[in-house]
């Protein structure tokens, strides 16, 4: 009985392992649609995974960052992280913005959020810092009246090369079209170490950039030990935003490209393949 049930724990194991093995090399549902037990929480002004005002859920499948239990915004910006970092990936993120902006939230802040890239690690964020050391994926939806292009770039505590020149101002916009109202809208980033990033809206790249290096300004209250301007950006953390709108999140997937980095034939390969699905 004893070898039986052994060999059958190892049969169970071992599949478990390549389940597990092929997960990590193919597509991963970073939001699972139920909780947030694989994600981490920091909000300015307030401890790490502590999920002030409960700004961070889950209802109805969807991940949404609400306001309803704010008085007053007074720039609490928060991000939630998922809880290990990448380097080699596609990320992809459905998302809509919805109801009305927090009450003291900024007038930049409105219908304004983001995906975060190559963020510092959340638990290095001091009590007060406002944003992680990252390369942000900007998320902006129309307020009706402007062109509001979604899927920029934007600085915190880094700078990247555009164009071949060193790109120091603190936003760059995508050539992307304005989506106004609730609409879903799917925005992916492809990201490859410190090489190149890419933002692709509707299958098109809408913005392309090298070099993610730590640098420049934009962020408050971090640990000096963490910022060390120069420092190649080859991987990190990915979070979400909590900037004063209200957004929703139906898809938050990644694509590891890991395994396929040091095999650059077998890695346009496999991006081309994914791009496509």
């Amino acid at each position: 009985m004893k070898s039986k049930i052994s060999f059958s724990l190892f049969i169970a194991l071992t599949f478990l392992f390549i389940n597990q093995s092929s997960a990590q090399k193919g597509w991963i549902d970073l939001f699972n649609g139920k909780d947030l037990k694989d994600w981490n929480i920091k909000i300015s002004k307030h401890n790490y995974n502590e999920n002030y005002a409960n700004t961070f859920r889950v209802e109805d499948g969807l991940m949404k960052v609400s306001y309803d239990g704010y008085k007053d915004f007074d720039q609490q910006y928060g991000h939630i992280f998922y809880k290990k970092p990448f380097s080699y990936y596609l990320l992809k993120i459905t998302y809509r913005f919805v109801g009305e902006q927090a009450k003291g939230g900024e007038g930049w802040a409105y219908r304004n959020s983001g995906a975060m890239l190559h963020g510092q690690a959340p638990e290095t964020m001091l009590k007060d810092q406002d944003f992680p050391i990252s390369v942000e994926g900007q998320l902006l939806g129309g307020d009706g009246t402007h062109d509001r292009h979604t899927s920029n770039v934007c600085t915190p505590g880094t700078q990247i090369v555009y164009e071949g020149k060193l790109f120091t101002p603190h936003c760059l916009d995508s050539r992307s079209k304005t989506y106004a109202g609730d609409q879903w809208v799917t925005a992916e980033f492809l990201v490859l170490g410190d090489s190149v990033i890419k933002h692709i809206i509707d299958k098109e790249v809408v913005l392309e950039y090298t070099k993610p290096q730590i640098g420049g300004g934009n962020v408050s209250n971090y640990d000096p030990k963490i910022k060390v301007d120069g420092k190649a950006l080859t991987g990190g953390y990915i979070s979400l935003q909590s900037e004063s709108h209200p957004i929703e999140f139906k898809k938050v997937r990644l694509y590891n490209l890991e395994p396929y980095a040091k095999n650059k034939t077998d890695l346009a390969q496999v991006i081309a393949k994914v791009l496509n699905e």
